[in-house]
């Protein structure tokens, strides 16, 4: 449908002449004519009764009336989501869960002035972020940079913004449920259960190195029944474990009597990236890299773990490394 004479059409209802409209439009009013006869051809239905006064709707016009300003309000959204300032910046958080929506949710405390358009691309590893991306189907990303043997597609730059300490997770009757903090190397031969470790995901490369660095047993068999299913079940076993972030948030039943407990000497910290593209103008994506790079570096009492290809937060904020 020729939206210029859809919106031709829509600025003759509420002018109520062919005459008034024309000089809105800035045409003559024989071009309003002709794109009100074309639309009128198309659709195959008179719109408008042309009297000494001016032009009447007739039934079918005022049918059509809301539906072709619709569609205007549609073109407008979406040519707005496609022109910087305008539109919302579109950024993947991966989960609502995670530290990096809470990286995002304190960027909008700063910046609640700036729409954002959270994205969760939930089963993709960081090259396939990248592609999205590059495809403009995102602004940015927060990704764990890089996975072995991967490079970032060109024009694709990140930058380290967190490096989140992870914590052993225990129900009141495991081994460690008492300990004040335990070392990875402690871990070895024991159970730690993670559902939601999909092959292929950046996670799962994370989670496989921090396995085999410590004689681990990461067990990702059996069906994925969400945080609710993972806390019954860590809640009533003896054996079984599990890794959360410090920061992933959660809150379970009183009954349960669940145990967040440190891991120290060394902390595997699971490391967060920005990624974005080096030709994006957006000025939302320049503030918000400005609002992570401007946040205070944590400093940890402890040596730290990451897999040798991660990038990480730079050096010069003073942490130990494994």
């Amino acid at each position: 449908m020729d939206l210029l004479a859809v919106r031709t059409f829509v600025t003759v209802a509420e002018a109520g002449q062919f005459r008034v409209a024309a000089a809105e439009l800035a045409v003559t009013q024989q071009a309003v004519s002709k794109r009100v006869a074309a639309l009128e051809k198309d659709l195959g239905v008179p719109l408008f009764t042309r009297t000494a006064r001016g032009a009447r709707l007739t039934v079918d016009g005022q049918a059509f009336l809301p539906h072709a300003r619709a569609l205007l309000d549609a073109e407008d959204r979406a040519a707005a989501s496609v022109r910087p300032g305008r539109r919302p910046l579109r950024v993947d958080v991966i989960g609502r869960r995670l530290a990096t929506a809470g990286l995002l949710r304190d960027f909008h405390r700063t910046r609640p002035d700036i729409d954002l358009d959270v994205v969760i691309l939930f089963d993709a590893d960081a090259i396939a972020a990248a592609n999205a991306i590059r495809s403009g189907e995102i602004d940015a990303s927060f990704r764990c940079v890089t996975v072995p043997g991967r490079e970032l597609p060109d024009g694709i730059e990140a930058t380290p913004v967190l490096d989140e300490p992870l914590q052993l997770f225990t129900g009141p009757a495991h081994e460690f449920a008492t300990a004040r903090a335990v070392a990875p190397a402690q871990l070895a031969g024991h159970r730690i259960w993670m559902p939601g470790n999909l092959p292929g995901t950046e996670w799962s490369a994370y989670y496989d190195d921090l396995a085999a660095a410590f004689g681990l047993t990461i067990d990702a068999i059996g069906p994925n029944f969400g945080v609710e299913g993972l806390l019954d079940t860590i809640a009533e076993s003896s054996t079984v474990a599990t890794f959360l972030s410090e920061r992933t948030p959660l809150v379970w039943p009183a009954g349960h009597d669940l145990r967040r407990i440190p891991l120290r000497d060394p902390t595997p910290v699971y490391p967060h990236s920005l990624l974005w593209h080096a030709d994006n103008p957006h000025p939302a994506l320049t503030a918000l890299r400005a609002c992570l790079a401007s946040r205070p570096p944590r400093l940890l009492d402890t040596a730290v773990w990451t897999p040798p290809w991660a990038l990480r937060t730079h050096p010069r904020d003073g942490r130990t490394r494994a």
